[in-house]
């Protein structure tokens, strides 16, 4: 009965250090990388051709209240 007890006891004790000794955890995966999609270069054509299409839808507005 008493060297039950002392087992149970180091059992007991020693998770602690199993536990101590699995370290930290992994560090979280890296995101995905961005898509290939650049939209810098095409900004101020595609600025221009809204632009032209909301002068164009206005004016066939206008002429169609007139």
């Amino acid at each position: 009965m008493k060297n039950r007890k002392i087992l149970i006891l180091i059992l007991f004790l020693s998770m602690g250090y199993a536990s101590v000794a699995q370290g930290a955890t992994p560090p979280p995966p890296m995101p995905p990388p961005p898509p290939g999609l650049p939209i810098d270069g095409w900004l101020v054509p595609l600025f221009i051709l809204a632009f032209g299409y909301g002068a164009y839808k206005a004016f066939k507005l206008s002429q169609k209240t007139a």
